[in-house]
């Protein structure tokens, strides 16, 4: 047996009969002779970290704009530690930890530059409206690998569109993905609004605290325990209502005291400002687009191209690119 059949039958052997098997995946839009190594999953996962928008996300905002410290999350912390707390409860319940790593790993591949406040602007001047979660599998699917993606398993993509959105994952692997996110992003971003001095530790709903815990690490780990308790010898993932609600509370709160903070969030007019003026630029004169996406503009429409392009954009980029466009250079003598 190769490594990966080993793995393979491992896997038909201890997993839970809810889990996602490696052997059994749907497939790929376009067939790969097997790796006698790594099990398709596995496959996806190392496909995604050496993919480049994977290395785009660590000059991406998280929530708070180009911060001046070392130790504000990015979009790149934020994927890891959502996929660590997705690998915790898949292998608290026997499910395919391989599988919601890779779906994991790239769930915000498609995320704007300057967060939500980028998809906020590309979503008001793009025809049709834009959402994080399509673009990320318009990455994996369309834009990496030199225009024909990653070519990476149906669940592994399902996983991604469905993270966020109305649709339910179809595996309870992207079940655990959805959750994980949500539980990754509240309590991150009370860390950081904390160190930013947006809040202070006493501004924290006492209620939801009560519950969940005091620290970080502490509101962290009793959500984590909840959902592998609640959830496990079910066919589905579950919260209990008293730590779904305290969540809840938190989640409210941030909106109120961070997200909507004009003293953590004032910039962000500026940056989305300034990236529907690159959108405008750029589709008023398409030729400037670079060679890669002068294929998307011919075959999908200037509209599609631009907004790819500015969507895969690092902050520091677009700014760099704004900065080109739309402020004159100085005269010099040679």
């Amino acid at each position: 047996m190769t490594v990966r059949e080993r793995t393979e039958q491992w896997e038909k052997e201890r997993l839970s009969p809810g889990a996602c098997r490696a052997a059994e995946s749907r497939g790929r839009a376009r067939p790969l002779e097997p790796c006698p190594m790594r099990t398709a999953f596995q496959r996806d996962v190392d496909r995604i970290v050496h993919s480049k928008a994977f290395r785009r996300l660590m000059h991406k905002t998280q929530v708070f704009l180009a911060p001046e410290g070392d130790h504000y999350r990015t979009r790149m912390t934020h994927t890891l530690e959502v996929t660590r707390i997705a690998r915790t409860i898949a292998r608290g319940l026997a499910l395919n930890e391989d599988l919601t790593e890779a779906a994991a790993l790239g769930h915000d591949l498609g995320h704007t530059p300057f967060g939500h406040a980028g998809e906020r602007a590309l979503n008001s001047i793009l025809p049709g409206g834009f959402e994080h979660n399509m673009q990320s599998l318009r990455v994996v699917e369309r834009l990496e690998g030199d225009g024909e993606g990653l070519n990476l398993t149906w669940e592994v993509r399902n996983g991604i569109l469905c993270h966020t959105g109305e649709e339910q994952p179809a595996t309870l692997e992207g079940k655990i993905l959805r959750l994980a996110d949500r539980i990754a992003y509240i309590n991150h971003d009370i860390d950081d609004a904390i160190r930013g001095g947006i809040l202070y530790p006493m501004d924290i709903p006492l209620k939801p605290c009560q519950v969940l815990g005091f620290t970080h690490g502490e509101r962290i780990d009793t959500l984590v325990s909840d959902v592998i308790t609640q959830s496990a010898g079910k066919n589905d993932i579950e919260q209990s209502e008293e730590c779904h609600t305290a969540m809840a509370e938190l989640r409210a709160f941030l909106f109120d005291a961070v997200y909507h903070n004009p003293a953590a969030k004032g910039e962000e007019g500026k940056a989305e400002d300034m990236l529907c003026r690159l959108f405008e630029t750029y589709h008023a004169d398409p030729d400037r687009l670079p060679d890669e996406f002068q294929d998307i503009r011919w075959n999908e429409g200037v509209d599609r191209a631009v907004c790819d392009y500015i969507a895969g954009m690092t902050d520091k980029y677009a700014v760099e690119q704004f900065m080109a466009l739309a402020v004159p250079r100085a005269w010099t003598v040679k």
